[in-house]
């Protein structure tokens, strides 16, 4: 397999985007509260984000958008682009970086959950099994707030990137339709430029008000790094992959991020790994991989139509 292949390309794709996800946990709890409040965070990426989306316009077709489907990709855009932004923000700020890179990890297991009663997909036997580990790792975790060992945790945090999860199952599941119908680029677009408009009245004052100069050369790169990086690029890179690897295949990626955070959490100095917190991450990861091989390998499918809608961060 040639670095020409698209396989290794997309598989190179995915580590690269996990890599940055993994980044997020301990640089936005670095700066977010110290010396950028969550919302002027929240306003701050998702302009970047917005300004990004635009580029792609240079080289690709108009892509029409149906008039009826304005609203739904509004609303998709209010809980992906603003809500699990927000949620997302305020939890890192309020709790660990390695209580936020675990939690993020159940994604899966919330997805199944809204499907069963969506009416979309079944349990069996391997799934509930799977669903009772990473539920018990999941709320292990969560609870880990409240214990005064845990000082870096704190259980409002860990229950807000909690909700942020949830939503993520929402969008992932009511809205796959939306990713099947259009490019990745034109929905990515239409969702971060709605958002970021919906968001400047709230963010853009405590943005403006944010004094960079204040900030230490590592600070500020960090800063940086969390406003332009993490909200965009990895999302491209995940839906190029996505055309060429089963989606199976690449959510085994995402345990690249809890084990990455928290060496670089440690490293930084930002938080303490407990042995409890090893013992709950060991549950979920089970409990994950056990939903996953459920559903053995899909086949190839086109750009067009993958079976797994882009991640948000």
């Amino acid at each position: 397999m040639t670095l020409r292949s698209p396989q290794l390309r997309s598989h190179l794709a995915l580590l690269l985007c996990n890599i940055i996800w993994a980044c997020d946990y301990p640089f936005y709890n670095l700066v977010l509260g110290r010396y950028i409040a969550p919302e002027a965070m929240v306003c701050g990426s998702l302009i970047v984000a917005a300004l990004l989306s635009l580029v792609p316009m240079a080289w690709e077709p108009r892509e029409r958008v149906e008039r009826s489907d304005l609203l739904t990709i509004a609303i998709a855009a209010l809980m992906i682009g603003v809500l699990r932004k927000v949620l997302l923000m305020e939890g890192l700020s309020r709790t660990s970086p390695i209580d936020g890179s675990i939690i993020g990890t159940i994604g899966p297991l919330v997805v199944l959950l809204v499907s069963v009663a969506a009416g979309i997909d079944r349990l069996s036997g391997r799934k509930i099994v799977g669903l009772l580990l990473g539920g018990a790792g999941a709320v292990a975790v969560v609870l880990t707030g409240a214990s005064t060992v845990h000082v870096k945790s704190q259980l409002g945090g860990n229950v807000m990137l909690l909700g942020g999860s949830c939503v993520t199952a929402l969008y992932m599941v009511f809205f796959k339709r939306l990713v099947a119908k259009y490019r990745v680029t034109t929905l990515l677009r239409l969702i971060y430029c709605f958002s970021a408009v919906v968001m400047l009245p709230f963010g853009l004052p405590s943005l403006l008000r944010t004094d960079f100069s204040t900030m230490s050369p590592h600070i500020l790169l960090a800063a940086l790094f969390v406003l332009c990086v993490p909200t965009y690029l990895p999302n491209l890179l995940l839906n190029f992959s996505l055309r060429y690897v089963a989606p199976t295949i690449s959510s085994t990626y995402a345990y690249i991020q809890p084990v990455l955070a928290i060496a670089l959490s440690v490293a930084m100095g930002l938080d303490r790994l407990h042995a409890d917190t090893l013992v709950a991450a060991a549950v979920i990861f089970v409990g994950v991989g056990l939903v996953i091989s459920s559903y053995g390998r899909p086949s190839s499918q086109p750009p067009h139509s993958s079976s797994q809608p882009p991640q948000q961060q």
